[in-house]
């Protein structure tokens, strides 16, 4: 079937930036001892909600469909992309070529094919907001390629490391992030006021895998395993999937997909017609079609696709890390 498909004339040519996803999707299986990365050893937010947590409110700016917010490495001040498909924090290598690198993971292959370089470096203090973190890890990467596209200057990704401990609600009509973060377990009296009108938004169960976001969903009766990607400019299918999946894809056309480098590749464009999330049924959701067998992962297996701006930014979505569930409005 999808050979057939390609018979589509329409073309165009789009980049797309799954970042951490696209740009090193083999990092994590080519090193499982991510047990030996020094976590976070303390991270000092202001107290402002009760005893054992504290929130505040950032806000953000957009380029292309990308989050971008201001944060500082050790002394330098400077727009990070918001990335959950990232496992860690990265450093554009380009403003941090003089961080010592500790491991250097040699080369690797995008999801294009195309190959690149990958290292590692400690962050003395990093910090977003009132947010502080110290002797942090941090992955080295050229993120040219994106500064290029976009026009602007790119420090680096803030991964999902960084978020593990919080609640996040992400507010694309005001440009807005509220981040509320537990220092031991949720109380249970804690409620963020978004969340007070329980009939606004749908609740959904979710898991972390190696520092990603999985999300269990049902497509033409097939069980798929997908990740939702902060830095995913748009979704993504995996054009290994049965065909009886694709009857739900309405094609539109082909188009080119960039990963690392300048590399890029020919990808099917299209809606697909219906996706179950937990009781919400979403419609005509943009999606390309690409072999993703590139991000398997060292403990998580493979994944059938990839949920990015098109799925988040329906108006607002949430995520408490700590008690692994998802908020979507309607």
């Amino acid at each position: 079937m999808l050979a057939a498909i390609f018979n589509t004339r329409s073309f165009s040519i789009i980049s797309v930036f799954g970042l951490w996803l696209l740009l090193f999707p083999l990092l994590v299986k080519s090193t499982p001892a991510n047990k030996n990365r020094i976590s976070p050893v303390k991270i000092d937010i202001p107290l402002t909600v009760a005893a054992d947590s504290s929130s505040f409110i950032l806000p953000f700016s957009r380029a292309g469909n990308l989050i971008l917010v201001k944060a500082t490495a050790d002394t330098t001040t400077g727009n990070f992309v918001l990335d959950t498909g990232a496992p860690h924090l990265v450093l554009n290598i380009t403003y941090f070529r003089n961080y010592p690198v500790q491991s250097n993971e040699g080369e690797r292959n995008g999801i294009t094919g195309n190959a690149f370089m990958a290292g590692q470096t400690t962050v003395a203090d990093f910090s977003w907001g009132p947010a502080h973190y110290y002797r942090l890890n941090a992955d080295l990467a050229n993120l040219g390629n994106i500064e290029n596209s976009k026009g602007v200057r790119i420090l680096g990704l803030i991964g999902m490391e960084l978020l593990r401990n919080f609640e996040m609600i992400i507010d694309y009509e005001k440009n807005l992030i509220y981040l509320h973060r537990f220092r031991r377990k949720v109380p249970s009296s804690y409620r963020n006021e978004l969340l007070a009108d329980t009939a606004a938004y749908s609740v959904v169960p979710i898991t972390i895998t190696d520092n990603r976001i999985m999300l269990l969903s049902v497509l033409a009766g097939k069980k798929i395993k997908l990740i939702i990607d902060s830095g995913a400019e748009t979704n993504l299918l995996d054009s290994r999937l049965p065909d009886k999946v694709f009857e739900n894809v309405s094609i539109t056309g082909r188009t080119m997909l960039s990963g690392a480098g300048a590399g890029k590749i020919e990808v099917l464009k299209g809606d697909l017609q219906q996706l179950q999330i937990g009781n919400r049924s979403l419609a005509n959701l943009p999606v390309l079609i690409t072999n993703l067998e590139r991000t398997c992962f060292s403990y998580g297996g493979c994944v059938d696709g990839i949920l990015g701006f098109d799925f988040l930014m329906l108006k607002k979505i949430g995520f408490n890390f700590v008690t692994n569930k998802m908020y979507i409005w309607k």
